[in-house]
């Protein structure tokens, strides 16, 4: 372990990625200086700029165009097929603005999960989650532009590379004793996820996501690791924001990640009664007499429609006809959430109707992919005994 990688345009920032590159160096790690820039070689790199453009699909004439812009996103596409060639990184640091900042965290973002990133950035300080995504970069605010070293620079991007350096040469703790699974909740569905969390507690190492786009994304992103040994997806809300154009979709590859990997999977409708909004005053237009319900002062949930809720189901059902892998997807036909059952705002039997109808319809069973039907409540104890008898008979099996 202690292989760094110190990856910046070194045609532009060149001194101050030689500068990060000599504090790891000095901290006791080893690095590899690897030069992103679109304008011209860098001095002192391990790799060249050309050398990371020739991973370019249509080689490296590709990348080094006169328009900025499109030079640094061909530049990006290169750098993640030059970091999917390699096996030898351990960890990876950046500087950058806005312009390093996204043409480096998507080569960050293709890293397994637990691979040390640290990206410094002018950017920090603001909505990173187009430069994290579902990925565990660290994102550290430059407070002074990345350009020079200074009294201000020279601390923070030494703290920066220290950070570092210890994270690729530390040791990592032992993992947990058991194996561990992915579990996706929504406070609508908190009662049963807790409960299936906690009768497969002294089994497996369970890792709970919540289900707000960025917790699909990087419950799939673990699921693409090899870091979780099965599914269990009771709450596919995020659906429900893709299709019907909420705030909190995971976006369409979700479930992807189920289909290429073939990892044991077991899922569920919950949450797909509403699409979440923020304050009430940000629901779009043309949703404004539609069933609203105010989650809290932020928050507003939309109760989907039977036309609506018959797309979602058949576009989860058809995603999971794409997993050779062992698939139970269970249909609580009493409610979806904690809020669509009888006397709450989005009790709706037809809608629900409407969406268990299109997944029968669309779902294709297989010898190992199964279709259940259960008359519980989502949050019913005996759905969640339900969902755990269904994930140790795929689990067992595998």
């Amino acid at each position: 372990m202690g292989n760094v990688y110190v990856v910046g345009t070194l045609d532009t920032k060149g001194n101050e990625h030689r500068y990060v590159r000599d504090v790891i160096n000095a901290a006791g790690a080893t690095t590899i200086l690897v030069d992103v820039g679109t304008t011209g070689e860098g001095e002192g790199a391990d790799v060249k700029a050309s050398d990371v453009a020739a991973f370019h699909p249509d080689g490296k004439d590709a990348v080094f165009l006169d328009d900025r812009g499109a030079a640094v996103d061909a530049m990006s596409d290169a750098l993640v097929r030059f970091v999917e060639s390699r096996d030898d990184i351990d960890g990876m640091i950046a500087l950058g603005g806005s312009g390093g900042t996204a043409l480096v965290t998507p080569a960050m973002r293709s890293l397994p999960i637990g691979t040390p990133k640290v990206m410094v950035s002018t950017m920090a300080s603001g909505d990173v989650r187009p430069y994290v995504g579902p990925a565990d970069i660290a994102m550290m605010y430059s407070v002074t532009d990345v350009s020079g070293i200074n009294g201000i620079s020279s601390r923070v991007m030494a703290n920066a590379a220290h950070a570092i350096a210890g994270m690729a040469t530390g040791p990592v703790p032992p993992p947990a004793d058991r194996s561990s699974i992915g579990l996706t909740m929504f406070g609508v569905t908190t009662p049963c996820v807790t409960m299936v969390s906690e009768a497969l507690a002294d089994e497996y190492d369970c890792l709970v996501f919540h289900a707000t786009g960025t917790g699909g994304q990087s419950m799939e992103k673990l699921v693409d690791s090899g870091l979780v040994a099965g599914v269990i997806d009771s709450t596919t809300t995020e659906v429900c924001d893709l299709i019907v154009g909420g705030v909190l979709s995971a976006g369409p590859g979700r479930l992807d990640a189920i289909g290429r990997t073939s990892v044991p999977y077991v899922g569920s409708c919950g949450a797909l009664d509403m699409v979440n909004f923020g304050a009430l005053d940000t629901v779009p237009e043309q949703f404004k007499d539609r069933n609203l319900y105010v989650h809290n002062s932020q928050v507003t949930l939309m109760r989907t429609t039977a036309g609506e809720c018959a797309e979602i189901g058949a576009w989860i059902a058809d995603k999971l006809n794409q997993s050779d892998g062992p698939v139970r997807f269970l249909l609580p036909m009493g409610g979806v959430s904690m809020i669509d059952a009888p006397d709450m705002p989005f009790h709706d039997p037809e809608a629900d109707r409407a969406l268990f109808a299109a997944i029968e319809d669309t779902f294709e069973e297989t010898d190992r992919r199964r279709l259940i039907k259960s008359p519980r409540h989502i949050n019913d104890p005996e759905f969640a005994a339900e969902l755990v008898g269904a994930f140790r008979e795929i689990a067992e099996g595998v």
